[in-house]
């Protein structure tokens, strides 16, 4: 499995990881997920601004949300050793920033839970009702507890 992970940063802010830390927990997420094949995820980083424009306009909020998953459609007649785009990640780094203050997480670990929450919707995962909601959560508490950090659906501290 291969994910080709296109970053774009448009907000400035310290909390924002490093690139090589958000491709790896987008492969994280992939490898955990079992799916196989060579795919191209997309993650903008943005303001409240902007993640509230579109939150407005694709989920009908009126308000910023701290990650939101666009899935690519299928593309027709590329080739079947093509790079598959799987979708767009877009990400407001001031929500994910006050969110992990106000439960007393790091920042580092919220930023990782929310990269790989977006991935997996990108692969058909959802928590729209609870047996949906329980799997997709299993599956980020075992991603993010495998790689040392805890439960990100704990209680806060």
């Amino acid at each position: 499995m291969i994910v080709q992970v296109d970053i774009q940063i448009a907000v400035e802010d310290i909390s924002v990881p490093e690139l090589g830390d958000i491709t790896l927990w987008i492969n994280r997420a992939f490898q955990a997920s079992g799916r196989d094949g060579e795919f191209e995820v997309s993650v903008r980083v943005v303001d409240e601004t902007e993640m509230q424009e579109l939150n407005g306009e694709f989920r009908d909020q009126n308000k910023p949300t701290n990650v939101l998953s666009f899935p690519a459609s299928p593309i027709d007649g590329l080739p079947d050793d093509a790079v598959l785009p799987l979708g767009d990640i877009v990400i407001c780094a001031g929500i994910v920033r006050r969110e992990a203050e106000g439960q007393n997480k790091a920042v580092s670990d919220h930023w990782a839970h929310m990269l790989v929450h977006g991935t997996l919707h990108l692969l058909d995962f959802d928590h729209i009702n609870d047996s949906d909601a329980a799997i997709m959560e299993n599956l980020e508490i075992q991603i993010m507890t495998n790689h040392g950090i805890a439960n990100p659906y704990r209680e806060s501290p």
